[in-house]
């Protein structure tokens, strides 16, 4: 009878124990529940919670009630190690499974010896509804690392952030320890080129971006089958998981060795390897790696096959919008400057027009000898005035033509607003716009390419103006904040509404006659891809403020 008021008893806790760990969302909370309602349900006084060491040499508490007790770690590394532990008649422990293999040992102690053999049955019991509770944990939480990227994906993220956010998902998923990176074919297949790598060992920014690895037909064949792989590296020989051939894989992505790899590098020592494979070829690679052999197993290597197809997907279509994005730029450039064209028309027909009758005039003089020296004089001033004029105007749209053809990789501030104004000087001039320029002594060049630079300024200053159709001030100022270069471009025009303040980013949108509606959303596009920041304020009536944050290269500066 006793014993089974006790299994009722058992039956009934349990019960309450699966209930109340399959609400909570988070690890923490159900360690420690389970741990407070284990120490009142066997009267212990101490729990813990201890899984074994990476390098298999010692147990290591993860969660304990009280905080500081001391525990046997001997005793339950060899617990954890499947072998006959001398454990105290005052202690019991029992596995905890995660991912298919055990992972941790429970342990309860209090002052009396636990007498009965039910109790270790019972804790066993317990320790298999934790381990339940824990993996749904798990699959709840692959399922929101799933349902981030999908959103990310969605979301139309720069192939660089998404990149990361495919890194660090990996990352919640399989726990690794040591990195995870991604390596992208080049056209030809010839090579993988390393994009992301998210290191987890040590902080500061991965020394492996932009690292191409060659591919021969060896190689390339193996990852077109499209298998996830999984290796242990045993010395310094890789051990692959579906025999020896797939083993050049993991020497090819083993860069952390020899005498190329920095100094301090940790050694890969577990790996898994998922192909992204399309219907045109090898698209890439992603590598999760561990510090440790046996690290891995068929649980993270799932995940990561999981993980794969979405992976595909999201890289493809941020290529396709990179390459959309690049023919949508190059549209607006040719349709701002197509804009300028008509605009500056006006000023290169007043400078011809009050040209030719001068010269014809000059002409007439010298023929009939009637040459005042001057009057000829003077008409030659406003024939090179003119002229200067015209030149001003080409030579700054040439400067830009010629900026977009070479793609410089950075931008220099003074010679992107040189051409700039070189083109809207006389049309600023003739609608009685004021311009103040404040520029530092020394510009330190910018992140951003020459040609995107000007195109940037171009389409602000254009957009200011356009604003000030009956004159107000134009200022430019530039202000140096360590690592970054600020711009500031501000207007005294009509300002935006409030109702468009929103929209303004938005493609396509535009309140211009003539407009596209891509200047804006280009410039913010320009921006993100060099981490940069763009912020407008405006008032109706009042003007508007646009202040742009770009990133400097240090130690290279131009005056």
């Amino acid at each position: 009878m006793r014993k089974a008021t006790r299994e009722i008893a058992l039956w009934l806790f349990l019960d309450k124990l699966r209930t109340y760990l399959r609400s909570t969302r988070e690890y923490q909370r159900a360690l420690s529940l389970a741990i407070r309602w284990s120490c009142d349900y066997f009267k212990a006084e101490e729990a813990a919670f201890a899984v074994l060491a990476a390098d298999g040499s010692t147990a290591e508490i993860i969660f304990g009630s009280p905080r500081g007790a001391t525990w046997d770690l001997d005793c339950m590394a060899t617990f954890l190690r499947q072998q006959r532990a001398d454990i105290p008649a005052n202690v019991i422990m029992a596995p905890i499974d995660r991912r298919a293999r055990l992972w941790s040992v429970l342990a309860l102690r209090r002052a009396q010896a636990f007498q009965h053999p039910e109790d270790h049955h019972a804790l066993r019991r317990i320790a298999k509804v934790i381990s339940e509770s824990i993996d749904l944990l798990d699959w709840r939480r692959a399922a929101e690392v799933r349902s981030q990227i999908d959103r990310k994906i969605l979301e139309q993220l720069r192939p660089q952030d998404l990149f990361y956010q495919i890194l660090h998902g990996l990352r919640s998923l399989t726990q690794y320890d040591h990195s995870s990176a991604l390596l992208i074919s080049d056209q030809s297949q010839n090579e993988l080129e390393v994009v992301a790598e998210q290191v987890a060992w040590r902080k500061g920014k991965s020394q492996r971006i932009g690292m191409k690895l060659p591919l021969n037909d060896e190689l390339r064949g193996l990852l077109q089958k499209n298998t996830l792989c999984g290796f242990d590296r045993h010395g310094d020989e890789w051990r692959g998981w579906l025999g020896k051939e797939f083993s050049r894989i993991a020497e090819l992505l083993d860069y952390n060795r020899g005498a190329g790899a920095p100094s301090g590098d940790v050694r890969e020592s577990a790996m898994l390897c998922a192909p992204l494979v399309t219907r045109d070829g090898v698209l890439g690679v992603i590598k999760v790696v561990a510090r440790y052999p046996g690290l891995f197993g068929e649980y993270e290597a799932s995940l990561v096959q999981r993980f794969v197809p979405v992976a595909a997907i999201a890289i493809q279509n941020s290529q396709s919008n990179v390459t959309l994005e690049a023919k949508m730029v190059e549209a607006e450039r040719k349709h701002l400057l197509a804009t300028l064209v008509r605009g500056v028309s006006h000023d290169v027909n007043n400078a011809l027009g009050s040209v030719l009758p001068l010269v014809q005039q000059m002409v007439a003089d010298v023929h009939s000898g009637r040459i005042e020296a001057i009057t000829f004089s003077e008409d030659l001033e406003q024939v090179e005035k003119s002229m200067q004029t015209c030149r001003r105007i080409f030579g700054g749209m040439l400067a830009m033509a010629k900026d977009a053809d070479q793609a410089s990789p950075h931008g220099n501030v003074r010679r992107a607003l040189d051409s700039t104004l070189a083109i809207l000087k006389d049309r600023l001039d003739r609608q009685g716009i004021c311009l103040e320029i404040q520029l530092l002594e020394v510009l330190p060049n910018i992140q951003v390419g020459q040609a995107d630079l000007e195109q940037l300024l171009l389409n602000l200053a254009t957009n200011a103006g356009d604003s000030m159709p009956q004159g107000g001030t134009l200022s430019i100022t530039v202000e140096n904040l360590g690592t970054k270069l600020a711009i500031v471009i501000r207007d005294t025009g009509v300002g935006i509404p409030p109702e468009n303040m929103p929209r303004i980013h938005e493609a396509f949108f535009t309140t211009k006659h003539n407009g596209s509606g891509l200047g804006l959303s280009i410039c913010r596009s320009i921006i993100s891809n060099v981490h940069g920041e763009m912020k407008i304020s405006s008032t109706p009536e009042v003007g508007t403020q646009v202040r742009l944050v770009l990133p400097i290269i240090l130690d290279r500066a131009e005056c």
